[in-house]
């Protein structure tokens, strides 16, 4: 495991974004791993807590509130993706996946079934800090307001309230989105009618630069089709410009 920068603390911004000392969950078997990362993040203004797998880590979320897990996917018992899987089911709570180089497939399909973010194994200790900071801004932005000053974007029925972090379908019920999708929804609709590259998304919505097999962009657009399209294969709203990214297509109304 690659932990350059452990001597040194630089400045986290989790403070500034979050009223309280966060919460971070590690589920990690490698006791060695999670206590080095454990011991990082805790001199940079986390709170941390370690669980070595499923059922440790149910109970100590039922003692306590957690800002984010980090979760490894190869763990015994109960692996990531099913850990991933029960926990976007219950709640929005975020999630940072810890992956094998070689495990592409897993990481696509933790995205899929709702991840937030992934980092490859081996990691530097503050690559793992800037994604937790940049996913707990994004959670924690002001409520009432958004980047353009405005609370409520409607376009073809649905009700994107940037204030209450919420979608709204045509018959007015709520739909379910991740973090990730909410933020990569949201910047669509501040930018209608623009072709905007996968790099452009990725850095509005996660403020950070693609690696060189980035698909994170690609899973979220696929599951917010499944939600908002009304036939998912051939979308309507979001629409796959060839070599240059995509295209929200509806009117949006912002008030």
């Amino acid at each position: 495991m690659h932990f350059d920068g452990f001597k040194q603390k630089p400045d986290c911004g989790i403070r500034r974004t979050v009223s309280t000392t966060p919460h971070i969950l590690i589920v990690e078997d490698d006791r060695e791993i999670s206590t080095l990362v454990a011991r990082y993040l805790r001199g940079n203004d986390c709170r941390v807590s370690i669980a070595g797998d499923g059922r440790e880590m149910d109970r100590l979320m039922a003692d306590s509130r957690v800002d984010l897990v980090v979760l490894d996917l190869m763990l015994p018992g109960e692996d990531g993706l099913s850990i991933c899987r029960r926990l976007r089911a219950a709640s929005g709570i975020p999630i940072l996946m810890l992956t094998a180089k070689s495990e592409e497939i897993d990481r696509i399909v933790g995205l899929e079934i709702g991840a937030d973010d992934y980092l490859a194994k081996p990691f530097n200790p503050r690559e793992l800090l800037a994604r937790i900071r940049a996913i707990l801004r994004r959670g924690a932005a002001a409520p009432g307001r958004d980047d353009e000053g405005v609370r409520r974007h409607a376009f073809g029925g649905f009700v994107l309230d940037a204030g209450l972090r919420q979608l709204l379908n045509p018959e007015g019920a709520q739909v379910a989105l991740t973090g990730a999708e909410f933020d990569l929804l949201h910047a669509m609709c501040l930018r209608p009618g623009r072709v905007l590259s996968r790099d452009q998304l990725l850095d509005l919505t996660q403020g950070r630069a693609p690696g060189p097999f980035e698909r994170s962009i690609d899973v979220l657009v696929s599951r917010i089709r499944q939600k908002i399209e009304r036939d998912p294969r051939n979308p309507e709203m979001i629409k796959t410009i060839r070599s240059g990214g995509y295209l929200f297509t509806p009117e949006v109304v912002s008030t």
